[in-house]
């Protein structure tokens, strides 16, 4: 618990009758519209229910089904990193930010140049990730392009394994090569079930289908003992109602229904429920975020809450032609809302340009913004102490509190410098040429991503690893 003399912002969207709403009508949708079920496996879990109602490939849920699954689900989730060191508790109302996305192409950092991802641009950005100390998690940064889809997805996951120790969240295009990738990290570091540093990330798609290539990857996760994300990805307009309170309760609808196969699948299966809710463009047939998509993140954070069930959210990414301004806002916009709200796992930063692209560029300035968004989150304390009433009145009327030996000992602590983009006076800022932030992020990204050497016990890890690929294609 904080302290009483702790100030902390904090915001929240939805009053008790607003959450009743949203429950009530999601309850409404699996009961009396039902999801779409394309998995034979699904349907031998769910036909042994009685509460279950069948029509065609359509399951209808009852009420109770789903609100005994909101009771069987864990609360609480302990991440550990790779080491089996505890790394932090999902369920507690903590925002925690992650590395990557499957973005397509990789956006070179100098030349500003997009590219098809590369294994050696896919292991650099894993280094990158590591190296910066906001992020406490690593996703599947993009989809290796320079190798065949058959192995793409166990070689980005060996990069991974090999170049951090963090927790990984790992997406897999192709749905045939979980269970490998699985074996591949089982291999590499150990039972995954003791200290959970592997969080599979999953997919249903909008609206209200559950297919079978999520199932499987569900059953498969939960065979092996692992948390999973369960996120959906609602276009606004497109594959969700247009308004905001109808994408908010289709999206919640389908959490339910997810969390209720996998409480089927396994009574107290631990599960990280989340929504991306992007804006659909009817005349460029593309996808952002806007201001009303990240109140609904905010409110689907709000609900799982309410439920007592960790939470996955947007991040803020995706939207940017680089890392100029357009990114930039919206990098602020989210990550100061994650940090003062119910937001907790923030796994995918660093992509633009529709999340088809990642810039090394857009990570470096999100470290710093996270940095200054976690500070702003953290309040300040307020008593006798910390208002100091004998500083004040020693320095008086019209003195100086540069004077005062508390300015001394706390001036960094207040003034944090940043590495990246440091506040400079005119006369100093004329001085160095004047130059433009833009630039002055260009460099150090590019001096940052020069200087990434590989961690200790990297040749051994790839060896073993490239040898487990190898025999796996072999057999």
């Amino acid at each position: 618990m904080p302290s009483p003399r702790l100030i902390q912002p904090h915001l929240s969207f939805l009053k008790p009758e607003h959450i009743l709403q949203v429950h009530d009508a999601s309850l409404e949708i699996l009961s009396s519209v039902g999801v779409r079920i394309d998995s034979g496996t699904a349907w031998e879990i769910l036909g042994g229910d009685d509460r279950v109602r069948r029509e065609g490939r359509r399951a209808y849920l009852a009420h109770e089904l789903v609100e005994e699954a909101l009771q069987s689900a864990p609360s609480t989730i302990d991440i550990y990193d790779q080491q089996g060191a505890s790394s932090f508790r999902l369920g507690v109302g903590e925002a925690h930010f992650g590395v990557g996305v499957t973005a397509l192409f990789y956006q070179d950092p100098e030349t500003e140049e997009t590219v098809p991802f590369t294994r050696d641009q896919f292991r650099s950005m894993v280094r990158l990730g590591d190296r910066l100390s906001s992020f406490e998690i690593m996703s599947t940064v993009g989809i290796i392009q320079d190798l065949s889809p058959e192995v793409a997805d166990l070689y980005a996951v060996l990069e991974m394994a090999a170049n951090t120790t963090k927790p990984l969240v790992v997406l897999v295009s192709e749905e045939e090569r979980f269970e490998d990738c699985l074996r591949l990290l089982i291999h590499l570091r150990g039972d995954l079930t003791t200290y959970p540093s592997v969080i599979p990330y999953l997919n249903p798609i909008s609206p209200l289908v559950i297919n079978a290539g999520t199932v499987d990857k569900m059953v498969t996760a939960i065979r092996h003992g692992l948390p999973f994300v369960y996120s959906n990805y609602g276009m606004i307009g497109a594959t969700t109602p247009i308004t905001p309170a109808g994408t908010l309760v289709l999206l919640n609808a389908e959490l339910l229904a997810g969390l209720t196969l996998s409480q089927l699948i396994k009574a107290a299966t631990p599960v990280i429920l989340g929504s991306l809710p992007a804006s659909f463009d009817m005349s460029g047939m593309g996808t952002f975020y806007q201001p009303q998509g990240y109140l609904i993140s905010v409110a689907c954070a709000e609900m799982m809450a309410h439920y007592g069930i960790p939470h996955c959210g947007t991040s803020g990414s995706g939207v940017g032609w680089g890392s100029g301004l357009v990114a930039a806002g919206h990098q602020w916009m989210n990550h100061i809302l994650a940090s003062v709200t119910a937001m907790e796992l923030v796994p995918f930063v660093g992509d633009i340009l529709g999340a088809k692209a990642f810039s090394p560029k857009v990570l470096v300035y999100a470290d710093d913004v996270i940095r200054e968004a976690r500070r702003l989150a953290a309040g300040f304390e307020i008593d006798d102490a910390s208002i100091g009433f004998e500083d004040i009145a020693e320095i008086g009327p019209g003195g100086t509190f540069l004077e005062s030996e508390r300015t001394f000992k706390r001036f960094r602590e207040a003034y944090r410098q940043s590495d990246v983009l440091p506040l400079v006076t005119m006369e100093t800022w004329q001085e160095r040429g004047a130059p433009q932030a833009e630039e002055t992020l260009r460099a150090y990204t590019r001096q940052l991503v020069a200087g990434l050497e590989p961690p200790n016990g990297y040749e051994d890890v790839i060896a073993r690893g490239e040898s487990f690929i190898e025999d796996l294609e072999s057999s």
